[in-house]
């Protein structure tokens, strides 16, 4: 799901940054609570350097946008427009295994800067992703610890939203990851909520499946022991696509299992709901037919619910299924069909 672009942004991309640092998706903060730097939670912070804005200023530059088509028949004018409602959005800033300190730091430095809360997701356990698309992740215990560490300090007093592990605990429970790993995922997890939550300014959601899987019978076993009572909650319907109701419902379940947990959704693609034909075993990877769900904000529709999200970046794709590139790449054929 992850993968790193290069420091230096495009030229063409670089003219975008300062618009989309003005780019809001709830009200700005309240002055009263500029005591607290957390605040600046009510605006999420927009990346200028991410694909989709590389995307957008390519359209935009390629002046062929004036009245002219391309083979699909949609000039790029039109696509611009279209990838404009992915580029100006804020978007989980996806770290893996590489340089944590110096990613960590550049993107809540860059949030800081601009006023606004960055969300990061920490996507680096050991046995990633039972060895599918998105496979990887530490070497081991001890390089992941290091890693969580080494991001900690990149954080340090500065605002961030964390989702922690996508995935990580619906495979102890789904039966994907060997039972011999398993004691040391939890502690792996236990030990980043504690080293996480002993920052200022940072929430920690701990990732906790998705309604389409409704495992609240073990899923909340598995976050007590990874450490939820001390995290600001979990995280549901990461990188899937089921319903901003059904996801409630799924969350507010599960809370009520955890000693009353907030939680958050990811939002990016649920527009249109779940993909309901074909291999139920793949309907998850670049299914056809979705789109964008409520952008992102704070103001949500339960006082359990801290937020709706977009952690996944809309227009990667999810794994080389129905045609697509590896997992993280972005795919902007799939972007486009997201925002129809």
């Amino acid at each position: 799901m992850y993968v790193r672009r290069g420091a230096a942004a495009r030229p063409a991309a670089a003219l975008l940054g300062a618009a989309l640092l003005l780019t809001g998706c709830s009200p700005s903060p309240d002055p009263a609570d500029a005591a607290d730097p957390f605040w600046v939670h009510a605006s999420f912070w927009v990346d200028p350097d991410s694909s989709a804005a590389h995307q957008l200023a390519a359209y935009e530059s390629e002046g062929e946008g004036e009245g002219e088509g391309g083979s699909d028949g949609e000039g790029e004018e039109t696509k611009a427009a279209a990838i404009r409602e992915i580029a100006e959005r804020p978007t989980g800033q996806w770290l893996g295994g590489e340089n944590p300190e110096a990613e960590a730091r550049r993107v809540t430095e860059a949030a800081e800067w601009a006023g606004r809360t960055p969300l990061l997701v920490l996507y680096n356990i050991p046995h990633r992703d039972c060895g599918q698309y998105s496979r990887g992740g530490a070497a081991d215990g001890a390089a992941y610890r290091a890693w969580i560490a080494a991001v900690a300090r990149g954080i340090a007093d500065r605002p961030a939203f964390v989702v922690l592990e996508p995935d990580a605990l619906l495979h102890l429970v789904d039966g994907c990851t060997p039972a011999a790993l398993h004691e040391e995922r939890y502690d792996l997890l236990d030990g980043a909520v504690t080293t996480l939550k002993s920052l200022p300014h940072t929430k920690v959601y701990l990732d906790a499946g998705n309604a389409g899987r409704d495992r609240t019978g073990e899923i909340d076993r598995a976050l007590l022991r990874a450490g939820v009572g001390r995290a600001d909650g979990f995280a549901v319907n990461v990188s899937n696509f089921y319903s901003t109701e059904d996801s409630l419902a799924y969350g507010k379940r599960l809370s009520a299992r955890v000693g009353g947990k907030h939680f958050v959704i990811d939002t990016s693609r649920n527009g249109n709901g779940p993909y309901r034909e074909g291999d139920p075993a793949k309907r998850w990877c670049n299914p056809p037919g979705r789109a964008l769900g409520t952008p992102p904000t704070t103001d949500t529709a339960d006082p359990l619910a801290d937020a709706y999200l977009w952690v996944k970046h809309p227009g990667e794709s999810d794994g080389e299924c129905r045609g697509g590139p590896r997992a993280g790449e972005w795919w902007p054929e799939y972007a486009l069909g997201l925002t129809r």
